[in-house]
């Protein structure tokens, strides 16, 4: 799918501000909510989706970074979970191939009974993933494992087990998401924050005739919305308690949220393509150290939180956690010097009552809620099933009435907006380049002449980010404050927070001459406030 230029800021905030109807407004910007306006937008109904913060600004950007079936799902026996989840995987792949790819892991085994035992499990995972498999399941001896791994911890090594699945890069999937919905026909704003939802009687309707009304703030300039919807959808992640009690008080909560946290080191202390697998770390948790963008993701840990922070802090627990069996699975130590980033997502699991503190054991799967109010609630699931959790919610309005059946989508798997779509005597043949590598122009996809395109190509402010993408993601991606560019649109944040605040002074000169050039009501692009988040991204 292709498009021509976002709407500006102001052009969506005209089109919200006219008094019409919309069928469906979605709150929540994260990849739950962009994959429910893009699927409505497609198959015909007015759709409308505001996001407190920024897109993907949340869970959604900050998750392990791999489209995957579930390895660990198998050991529950859900294997409808993992079988769903390897389908939806090879549909991730096809829609956005700059994004996301097929991955090779390794398992290193350091007992006799692991090979058998895990390749057993494995091997059933290729029969689940069934035609949408990415690569057979193979054994390996000592010196291949150690030739896929170098870096592993040799000592008691007795081979390995290399399976297939999948990465992706999160934030920038959610742009393409918003960019494909906004090109269906959808509008999307971002920093406009709903405050109230009620249910009122329709404009010159009988009162049996009600819609939700929603009232909100533009976070940006200052200014208020309300907006009518026919059906509104409560897509905002841990938070959607939040909003579901503001219209039923005694609500009993649907989520139990669980944070996870990864630290980001040098890609020299795994320096392959794959990514290694800890099935069972002492505690009886998993550990990954995936290779991303130039850098190493070791992850991640599942810690009941209470709390709902915007930005969750580590505990010092899960550091020493990560620290200590990352530092056990690989030949050199890894020492808190050795950090250049750490993040927190929070994962809106399914509660259950009888889970106990123990988030571990709570399903990944995702649950939907039509309330006596009219409002619609999703929560739960993973990146890999957004279009299916999509689809999910559709038929639940439609099934409650709320909005008029549409027919299914004629295609599905169209491309998303960017994707590289291999054709005959093209350029788009070209294989995109691995994410494993260090971020650059690919990234953007069959966009990256238009990137080109802008003032600064050629100025490199850091990390692969030039002046031209910084002024591309002001002008086509949304993009409002640093946080916003260094956090998402560029992942230099997520990469190597101090190189993120040493950049952040000349993004920012850039962002708000953008903004003014846009005469934006509101042109701080937030300097001060990055750069303490950067300090809290390093270990100190």
């Amino acid at each position: 799918m292709n498009s021509s230029a976002p709407l500006t800021r102001q052009q969506s905030l005209e089109q919200l501000q006219r008094p019409h109807l919309w069928d469906l407004l979605v709150v929540g910007g994260g990849a739950t909510g962009l994959g429910v306006a893009l699927e409505a937008a497609q198959r015909g109904w007015r759709v409308a989706l505001l996001e407190s913060h920024d897109f993907a600004g949340g869970t959604s950007s900050r998750s392990t970074k791999l489209l995957h079936g579930g390895v660990r799902y198998l050991a529950q026996g859900n294997l409808a979970l993992v079988r769903e989840a390897l389908a939806e995987r090879q549909a991730v792949l096809h829609i956005a191939p700059h994004l996301a790819q097929p991955l090779p892991f390794v398992m290193p085994c350091y007992r006799p009974w692991q090979a058998p035992f895990y390749g057993a499990g494995l091997k059933l995972y290729d029969w689940l993933a069934g035609s949408a498999g990415l690569g057979r399941t193979r054994w390996l001896g000592r010196e291949q494992a150690l030739a896929a791994l170098p870096g592993v911890q040799a000592q008691g090594l007795l081979g390995g087990i290399q399976y297939w699945d999948a990465q992706f890069e999160d934030a920038r999937l959610a742009l393409a998401l918003a960019r494909s919905a906004e090109a269906a026909g959808a509008v999307l704003l971002n920093y406009v924050e709903v405050q109230q939802v009620q249910r009122v009687a329709a404009a010159g309707a009988a009162q049996a005739n009600q819609v939700m009304q929603v009232q909100a703030l533009d976070r940006h300039g200052g200014g208020r919305l309300q907006l009518q919807a026919r059906c509104v959808v409560n897509a905002t992640g841990v938070w959607v308690d939040g909003l579901r009690q503001t219209l039923q008080p005694e609500a009993a909560p649907l989520v139990r949220p669980s944070q996870g946290v990864h630290l980001v080191v040098a890609r020299d202390f795994l320096p392959r393509q794959q990514a290694l697998l800890v099935p069972r770390t002492a505690d009886g948790r998993v550990l990954f150290a995936v290779p991303w963008l130039g850098a190493l993701v070791l992850g991640s840990t599942d810690t009941p939180r209470a709390d709902l922070p915007r930005e969750p802090e580590p505990f010092e627990a899960e550091i020493e956690f990560i620290l200590r069996e990352a530092s056990l699975a690989l030949a050199r130590p890894v020492r808190r010097t050795d950090v250049k980033s750490v993040w927190v997502g929070l994962r809106p699991l399914v509660a259950a009552a009888s889970a106990g503190a123990n988030t571990k054991t709570l399903s990944r799967e995702h649950r939907i809620v039509v309330d006596r109010s009219g409002l619609v609630t999703v929560t739960g699931g993973k990146w890999t099933t957004f279009r299916a959790m999509a689809s999910d919610v559709l038929a639940h309005c439609v099934e409650a009435g709320l909005l008029a059946p549409r027919p299914a989508l004629a295609n599905p798997t169209a491309p998303l907006c960017g994707a590289v779509v291999a054709g005959a005597g093209s350029a788009a043949t070209r294989v995109p380049q691995p994410l494993h590598q260090a971020p650059g122009l690919h990234l953007y996809g069959n966009h990256a002449a238009a990137v080109q395109a802008m003032p600064g190509a050629e100025r490199m402010l850091g990390l692969g980010l030039t002046e031209a993408m910084v002024r591309y993601a002001v002008r086509h991606e949304w993009a409002l404050t640093v946080e916003d560019v260094l956090a998402r649109r560029w992942r230099a944040l997520f990469l190597d927070a101090a190189a993120a605040e040493g950049m952040a002074a000349a993004v920012a000169q850039i962002v708000q001459d953008e903004l003014q050039r846009a005469a934006a009501p509101h042109t701080d692009p937030e300097l001060p406030a990055f750069v303490a988040l950067a300090q809290r991204y390093q270990l100190q």
